[in-house]
């Protein structure tokens, strides 16, 4: 996979000290790691860079929403992301990012790509389970809902089919009573 060259920074210009750069995350970058679930992107990444003379430490702070549908009733509706995550990156004998929080770069990169970090960040900052806020509250008028709705068991129709035992139930405990 190529990388996104607007998600590479290159370091070994910049002065010591703190530097910030600015993102705009839309459709594109996801459609790069081939991730269709969003079908609108509107995310604001903030990155904070401080340069030291043995190590940079990076921290993302990111904002948006996504426009993506509702695993109940497969309606799209906006959701909220928003977090933040810190990086340092240090330099060694051989690239190493075995760690979450830390990677290695070998001596003489001068850049570094940030691309598969914050993908990762904004895909796990979304909920497990994705409800539309109108199911939650009550006010979500779809033809799912009412569909699961007429074929959901009533409380009646529930305690009448618990009531129906197999009778092959039945033979079975007396096997139990009969053992003494």
């Amino acid at each position: 996979m190529k990388e996104l060259k607007q998600y590479t920074i290159p370091f070994v210009g910049l002065k010591l000290g703190m530097h910030r750069f600015d993102f705009a995350i839309d459709n594109q970058f996801f459609e790069h790691f081939e991730y269709d679930e969003f079908n609108n992107t509107k995310i604001a990444l903030k990155l904070s860079l401080e340069k030291q003379s043995t190590l940079l430490n990076l921290d993302f702070e990111f904002d948006g929403t996504v426009n993506l549908p509702c695993d109940v009733t497969n309606e799209p509706y906006d959701q909220p992301v928003a977090g933040n995550f810190e990086l340092v990156v240090k330099f060694g004998p051989e690239f190493n990012n075995e760690q979450e929080e830390l990677l290695i770069l070998p001596h003489g990169f001068y850049e570094v790509s940030i691309e598969q970090y914050v993908y990762e960040s904004i895909v796990l900052s979304l909920p497990s389970k994705r409800i539309h806020p109108d199911v939650l509250d009550g006010t979500m008028e779809s033809e799912v809902l009412k569909r699961l709705e007429a074929l959901s068991l009533k409380g009646e129709d529930l305690k009448e089919e618990n009531s129906q035992i197999d009778p092959r139930w039945d033979e079975l405990k007396k096997l139990l009573t009969d053992k003494q």
